[in-house]
């Protein structure tokens, strides 16, 4: 059985471990960081050593972190890679960490480090293949009838939950209006995505958005081939 470590912070982190325990057949273990770390850690291995982890979470095959702290989260890599884990997960990372010093780490200690702005654009790796067959980059599979979206099947989905949420409302959808209300309904789900500019949850529903217009049109020729 796969174990996936998870490394919560505050509200970051949990929604992720839910859907996980709920959907997948991982198993999950799980570390928590305080909610509010110092802005600059002098000493960031000192300071996780008195933090007091839970080390079984360094026993995992892979781990995803909501440390979401430019010195911490180096650290937590490289102890991940001493540690022998396979891949390291950092969602909403790539404003708060150098990914410079994390292709380091990932070469010296082999493992796979990916550092996404969303968990919805988590890119396929062998490393992290029991999670990608689940979770990821949104895959839908639409049954319609007579105009009308009558079934729908998430083949991959949001680590948040918000691609199955969205599933059960859209039922009942005209083809035509589906692909804009996928995108609505991703917006109006409670995501920790950053919300206000151009990317963050606009980016997470233009995903769904895509994916469903890619669900309708392959249900369409499959209909008509």
């Amino acid at each position: 059985m796969t174990t996936l470590g998870v490394i919560t912070r505050g509200k970051y982190g949990q929604r992720l471990i839910d859907t996980v325990l709920a959907l997948s057949d991982m198993r999950v273990v799980t570390a928590r960081l305080p909610q509010y770390l110092p802005e600059f850690i002098d000493d960031p291995a000192e300071f996780i050593n008195s933090l007091d982890l839970d080390p079984a979470v360094f026993r995992a095959d892979m781990i995803i972190t909501y440390s979401l702290h430019p010195d911490i989260t180096p650290q937590i890599a490289r102890m991940a890679g001493e540690a022998g884990v396979k891949a390291l997960l950092v969602p909403n990372g790539r404003a708060r960490v150098s990914t410079t010093e994390l292709e380091q780490i990932s070469k010296e200690y082999g493992i796979h480090i990916e550092v996404d702005d969303l968990c919805c654009k988590m890119r396929p790796h062998p490393s992290i293949s029991d999670l990608n067959a689940i979770f990821g980059t949104p895959i839908l599979d639409v049954t319609t009838s007579h105009g009308t979206i009558i079934d729908i099947k998430v083949l991959r989905g949001a680590p948040c939950g918000s691609t199955w949420r969205m599933a059960e409302k859209i039922i009942g959808t005209s083809v035509r209006e589906a692909p804009a209300r996928a995108g609505l309904l991703i917006q109006q789900y409670p995501c920790r995505a950053v919300r206000g500019g151009k990317g963050g949850i606009h980016e997470s529903a233009k995903l769904h958005r895509q994916a469903m217009e890619a669900a309708l049109n392959h249900e369409d020729a499959s209909r008509n081939g």
